[in-house]
């Protein structure tokens, strides 16, 4: 298999800041030996993430075995799992915020045995329904765990706890059409209404008003000179 170089779009920082994190772990696995360097790990682990590259290809690309791709990105994501703040410790965060966003993403997995409960309706696809917050500037604040891609979004966010935390918390939110009848807290678009006299009632009930001649200059009729 043929192997080249690739972009992640990810700055730097990020990098350093996860090479920081396995480092550290490191230090505490004594007598264990390492096939990459921290660096090339953390590397390894955000092309996995951010660029979706299977294990075979990040096996190739860094030169190490497949098993040992796989095991450098789970033992990589339990060490994030575990700094990851619950829904209660947001919740005291969001507090603060004016408003925040509630939304829902569906991440694409393989299809598996069971299919039906991860299949998703609405996107056509098998996956993963994750509900996330954000906060007035669209970044990430909170990514809840996932649920089978069958799952509604406003049930899912019942069962991890958003709604509660944000209704709780009397925190705004803004959410689609999904999440109607969330809370009171919980802003969502409001439908259309269905009477159409009553959505123009204004041309009804409001007589029209026709501008003369003499008011509307460009509705008089233009004299062709000789």
């Amino acid at each position: 298999m043929l192997s080249y170089p690739a972009a992640i779009a990810l700055s730097t920082h990020t990098l350093t800041q996860l090479s920081t994190l396995i480092r550290r772990r490191r230090r505490d696995s004594t007598g264990r030996w390492w096939r990459l360097t921290a660096g090339h790990q953390a590397l390894l682990v955000l092309a996995y993430l951010r660029n979706g590259d299977t294990y075979a290809r990040l096996a190739v690309g860094f030169g190490v075995a497949i098993s040992t791709a796989w095991r450098y990105v789970h033992d990589t994501l339990s060490l994030l799992a575990a700094r990851a703040e619950n829904i209660d410790q947001v919740s005291h965060r969001i507090g603060a915020l004016a408003w925040v966003l509630l939304d829902g993403t569906l991440v694409p997995i393989d299809r598996v045995a069971g299919q039906r409960r991860f299949y998703s309706g609405r996107h056509r696809r098998h996956g993963m329904n994750v509900q996330v917050l954000a906060d007035p500037f669209g970044r990430l604040m909170w990514a809840a765990p996932p649920l089978p891609g069958s799952t509604h979004d406003l049930t899912a966010a019942r069962r991890t706890g958003v709604i509660e935390a944000v209704t709780s918390q009397n925190i705004q939110a803004w959410a689609d059409k999904a999440y109607q009848g969330a809370g009171s807290t919980v802003r969502t678009p409001t439908a259309a209404c269905c009477d159409r006299s009553a959505r123009i009632g204004h041309s009804t009930t409001t007589p029209s008003v026709t501008a003369t001649p003499e008011q509307n200059p460009s509705s008089q009729p233009h004299s062709t000179p000789l």
